[in-house]
């Protein structure tokens, strides 16, 4: 713990001097329950904040000697890091809604995007983008051929939250090959190796595939190995929504991890879930596997709290599922928010015909057992990520409720884990999986990107009939030091382009 005059001598060695008379933010946080997102025990303390960064932390009066402009009493609060949001489609959201409300409001802080081989760079289109990579919007939505002009739009934006983009094998392949229906030959895999690493020299974080989906489905294991390469050298990583997560799970896990390791990159796998009623139960495999294969490489999983994903709209998706929520369509929007087999009953025609009716859609799939979500859960390699999509007009809960909905029905309802373990999975852990050194915990030199709530009324109000409800419990959000969320609501934004660096080892 730090003394009063610790706390001095911080500012003193940063050229601050005293706290009196300074324009920046200052804050300091008394009598709050601390979570440090490191696991650990959470303890009553006093943090201080200047300059956008956390200069100390003390015990109950331990920091009585430092003045702020203001001094905040959290009792009966608790204090933890922003969150992270370790899989999003918030590329293009971040951008045309820089207030990120449905992120912010949940104490997210930050938002890694670019996931599913989706991104906004480096690609762009002259006709409606291919599915998936319309989940971000149509041909102008991508106006940014560099990662330098998708970062210099960012910063411009200044969004609520600060963005980690990763760079989509399939914007890749879509930027670089005339044909991704079939493999990419030796002189694409060379421009697609070139055009990322120009990407992570401009502000990437790591690649990601999207395997399951057409653009990307062609790429064998040596191609995405070879492109992905790039990464290694330049210490980011590799996040995959692998090429089967249902009958063939173990073998597309089987080929994550052996594609990581000939690229010898650190392997996230993306919402890590056994969908389809013949795979239930199956976690237990998966989670033995992951377990094993973690011995000798580094692999995590993100996963969300919910029975239910969402993506485009698809024939080869309804075959797999138990109920189906439209959640937007181009040729009828008003069939957002309906159930796919009441709009088959209404036209009088199969759920098969009425997809292809649809399409281009989103759809929720209710396709997976509690029992699976909470093991994934509960795996210790876990970390937390909503995979929310933003443009949709009837969107998943999740894009609103979970973070809230991890610590307060699976932590604190449920005890399948403590809360300084549900904050660990949203913070600490997940800001080392993506080499956010200065990130996830709270501790004197981080930055001060912090959530308030209260922790026994922190939960998730968004449903699958009404998914846009804010979460309960959220007090005030701060990121980069600067008041970003409270009880009036979203305020200008402090968020920046982050770049991680996470080696092999």
């Amino acid at each position: 713990m730090a003394s009063a005059d610790e706390c001095s001598s911080d500012f003193a060695a940063a050229g601050l001097g005293v706290w009196r008379g300074m324009q920046e933010v200052e804050t300091i946080f008394r009598n709050a329950l601390i979570h440090d997102g490191t696991g650990g025990p959470d303890f009553v303390g006093e943090v201080a904040v200047a300059d956008g960064f956390i200069t100390a932390v003390g015990g109950p009066g331990e920091l009585s000697g430092c003045l702020a402009e203001a001094d905040i009493d959290l009792s009966g609060l608790a204090l933890a890091p922003g969150f992270i949001d370790a899989h999003s489609h918030d590329d293009r959201a971040v951008l045309d809604q820089p207030e990120m409300t449905a992120k912010i409001s949940q104490g997210v802080t930050t938002v890694v995007a670019g996931n599913c081989g989706i991104s906004l760079a480096p690609v762009t289109f002259g006709e409606a983008p291919p599915p998936p990579m319309n989940l971000l919007g149509g041909a102008g939505a991508y106006e940014f051929p560099t990662m330098a002009a998708y970062a210099a739009a960012v910063g411009r934006a200044r969004p609520a939250v600060n963005v980690v983009s990763l760079v989509g094998h399939s914007a890749l392949r879509l930027a670089v090959m005339d044909d991704v229906s079939r493999g990419a030959n030796a002189a694409e895999i060379a421009a697609m190796r070139e055009l990322l690493a120009r990407c992570l020299e401009e502000g990437a974080s790591g690649f990601s595939t999207g395997l399951y989906y057409p653009p990307n489905a062609a790429a064998d294991p040596e191609e995405v190995a070879s492109v992905g390469s790039v990464v290694a050298d330049m210490k980011g990583l590799y996040a995959t929504h692998m090429r089967d997560e249902s009958a063939q799970i173990m073998e597309s896990l089987k080929e994550s991890t052996e594609t990581a390791a000939m690229a010898r990159l650190p392997l996230l796998i993306s919402h890590h879930k056994c969908a389809g009623a013949a795979n239930w139960g199956r976690s237990r495999e998966t989670i033995e596997f992951l377990d094993d294969a973690a011995a000798r490489q580094p692999v995590h999983v993100d996963v969300y709290p919910y029975t239910a994903g969402s993506t485009v709209l698809t024939r080869k998706q309804v075959r797999n599922c138990d109920r189906i929520l439209v959640t937007w369509s181009h040729s009828h929007p008003d069939a957002a928010g309906r159930f796919l087999s009441e709009i088959a009953g209404d036209w009088g025609m199969s759920e098969l015909d009425a997809v292809a009716m649809l399409e281009p859609a989103g759809a929720i799939y209710f396709q997976m057992h509690e029992d699976d979500v909470r093991r994934i859960l509960g795996f210790a390699n876990a970390i937390v990520g909503s995979d929310g999509l933003p443009h949709d007009a009837h969107p998943h809960p999740r894009l609103w409720g979970t973070f809230p909905r991890v610590i307060g029905r699976y932590a604190r309802e449920l005890c399948l884990f403590s809360v300084p373990t549900a904050i660990h999975r949203m913070t600490g852990l997940a800001a080392k999986v993506f080499g956010l050194s200065d990130r996830g915990t709270i501790a004197s030199g981080q930055a001060a990107d912090l959530v308030v709530f209260d922790q026994e009324r922190i939960i998730d109000r968004a449903t699958y009939s009404e998914p846009e409800l804010m979460a309960d419990g959220i007090v005030a959000v701060y990121v980069n030091g600067v008041l970003s969320f409270d009880a009036d609501g979203a305020r200008a934004g402090a968020g920046r382009l982050l770049k991680g660096r996470r080696s092999w080892d």
